[in-house]
């Protein structure tokens, strides 16, 4: 799991840098646990563009990933890791005794022929998942619930992590990626481990068609526009726009808190702020 950079050789290449994939043991995915990717391209269901500068990209199938851990008290083998061109992490392909196979997010230090568990009794080792209330307190976890049996929702993106810091009640205090503490349900599964693939921060695109192949147009910005496309645009000469930087519908986009859910403010516990 290493970086490789290129000899300058052309504009496009100067800064690039790519992954190794030595981890990588499997080309092709399981082709029973792919379905067609249908990609809105930033539109909504009335073909309406709502979210900007999206479109175009590589074709792609979806992998069908466990989130929910379900499977309790069969053990299961790692078959191979693969990459998933949906997700910065790499996916585990895991056989269970009973013969299924499924995908998880492969946590760091993951290997070809590692035996795995879901369940209360599974060992704390990474890739297990257990209940928070299985896990001691300081373990770094990640797919964490956020609602019992909904699925991992919490620190699944490459070298992600979350940590027990503590246990109330029915309630696990947990550090979030984020710097959040918060209560989760202490039933709530979580897996032990942090994600793998912890290079990936370090990664240069390198060149603007490097982005378009992953789904990104070019992003205009709102100085650069005329006033009738956005706030900022217009003035005479090179402008810094004017006034606190916004949206193109005038929503101001540099702290303004969006969040409305007040139903659980109060399990948070200490803002990540």
């Amino acid at each position: 799991m290493g970086i490789k950079t290129y000899k300058p050789t052309s504009p496009g290449i100067r800064f690039r840098s790519t992954h190794t994939f030595e981890e990588i043991t499997k080309e092709k995915p399981e082709k029973s646990l792919t379905v067609y990717l249908k990609r809105a391209n930033g539109r909504n269901n009335q073909g309406v563009v709502t979210a900007w500068q999206r479109g175009g990209g590589h074709k792609r199938l979806y992998r069908i990933i466990d989130f929910k851990r379900d499977k309790i008290g069969i053990p299961g083998i790692v078959e191979a890791i693969e990459y998933d061109p949906n997700r910065t992490s790499r996916i585990a392909l895991i056989k269970f005794k009973d013969g299924e196979k499924r995908y998880i997010i492969a946590p760091n230090g993951l290997n070809v022929g590692d035996e795995i568990m879901n369940g209360p009794d599974a060992e704390i080792k990474p890739g297990n998942a257990l209940p928070l209330k299985n896990i001691p307190v300081g373990t770094m976890v990640y797919n964490i619930e956020f609602k019992l049996g909904k699925g991992g929702q919490i620190a699944r993106s490459a070298g992600a992590f979350a940590q027990i810091m503590g246990k109330e009640g029915s309630y696990a205090l947990i550090k979030m990626p984020s710097g959040e503490l918060r209560k989760i349900n202490i039933n709530c599964m979580a897996s032990v481990g942090q994600v793998g693939n912890l290079e990936h921060e370090n990664i240069t695109i390198g060149k603007a068609g490097r982005s378009r192949w992953m789904g990104k147009r070019p992003h205009v910005r709102g100085v650069a526009m005329n006033p009738i496309d956005h706030p900022l645009g217009g003035g005479e000469g090179k402008s810094s726009g004017g006034r606190h930087p916004c949206s193109p519908w005038g929503q101001l986009c540099k702290g303004l808190k969006t969040r409305n859910n007040k139903l659980t403010d109060k399990m948070i516990v200490k803002r990540r702020k």
